[in-house]
C-alpha cells in the first residue's frame, strides 16, 4: 500500500495539513489534488490518493479547514464549512493555494495537474476551474454545483467532468441546468454524467451512517462506475 505523509502548507494565516502520496520513481509525475467533503479528511480521500499514486500520480489530499483530519462532528466542521461558503473569494483562494502547493513540488510536472473532489470537495474543484488556474482537468463527484462567482468567458482552462445523481438534493436539477449554462457560456470544455439512480454521496461507504442528513445513499455500482470514468478522464487529459 502506498504511504501517505503529512504535507504542510498555509493560506491566509491558516496552517493547513494535507496528506501526500507519491508514486515510485523520481518523476516528474502528473499531479492530482484530492479534495475532501464537508467533514474534513477521511478514509475515502485517503484511499483515492493511494489509488492515484499507485497509478503514477502525485496525489495531494488538501486540507480546507486547518484540521488536518476528519472532524469530530457538525459542531466542529459546521462553522468552518459555513464560513467558507459565506466568503466565496476566500474559499476559492484556499483551493488555489492547494493547487499552487502541489504544482511547486519538484517531482510534479507543473503542466499536468488535475483535481478531484467529493461533495464539498466537488464544489472546490469546480471553483478551481472557475478561478482560471492552469489545471488541465477537474472531476466533481456529487459536488455542490452553484457558485457566487460564476465562470467568466475564456477563463476556464481545465477540462471539466461533473458526476452527479438525479436524486441528489444538494444538486437539484435546476443546479444541474445552471452549471450546464454557466460552463457553456464561459466557453469551457465540459462533460457531465447524470446518474439516474444516484443520490448524494454515492461514492462514500459511510453515507448510510449519516442518518441525520436526508438524501445520502452509497451506491457500490455508481462508486465503481464513476471512479472508472474519472480515472479514464484523468488519463486522457493528464497523460494524453
Amino acid at each position: 500500500m502506498t504511504d501517505l505523509r503529512t504535507f504542510e502548507y498555509d493560506h491566509d494565516g491558516v496552517a493547513l495539513k494535507g496528506q501526500l502520496a507519491k508514486p515510485a520513481g523520481t518523476g516528474p509525475h502528473p499531479g492530482v489534488l484530492v479534495m475532501h467533503d464537508a467533514r474534513g479528511l477521511g478514509e475515502l480521500v485517503q484511499r483515492r490518493a493511494r489509488d492515484l499514486a499507485a497509478a503514477g500520480y502525485v496525489a495531494l489530499v488538501t486540507d480546507m479547514y486547518g484540521l488536518g483530519r476528519r472532524s469530530t462532528g457538525p459542531e466542529e466542521f459546521g462553522p468552518l464549512f459555513g464560513a467558507l461558503q459565506n466568503e466565496p473569494e476566500r474559499l476559492r483562494a484556499r483551493v488555489v493555494a492547494g493547487f499552487e502547493a502541489l504544482r511547486a513540488l519538484p517531482e510534479v510536472d507543473a503542466g499536468r495537474i488535475g483535481a478531484i473532489g467529493f461533495c464539498f470537495g466537488g464544489q472546490c474543484v469546480l471553483e478551481l476551474a472557475r478561478s482560471g488556474a492552469e489545471a488541465q482537468a477537474v472531476v466533481s463527484f456529487h459536488g455542490l454545483l452553484t457558485s457566487r462567482l460564476p465562470a467568466r468567458v475564456g477563463e476556464v482552462k481545465a477540462k471539466v467532468l461533473v458526476l452527479t445523481g438525479a436524486h441528489d438534493p444538494f444538486a437539484p436539477i435546476e443546479d444541474v441546468r445552471a452549471i450546464e449554462a454557466e460552463m457553456t457560456a464561459a466557453g469551457a470544455n465540459w462533460q457531465m454524467t447524470l446518474y439516474g439512480e444516484g443520490w448524494h454521496a454515492f461514492t462514500d461507504p459511510t453515507a448510510d451512517q449519516m442518518t441525520n442528513v436526508p438524501g445520502l445513499r452509497y451506491d457500490p455500482l455508481l462508486a465503481k462506475l464513476s471512479w472508472a470514468q474519472a480515472t479514464a478522464f484523468l488519463d486522457a487529459t493528464l497523460r494524453g
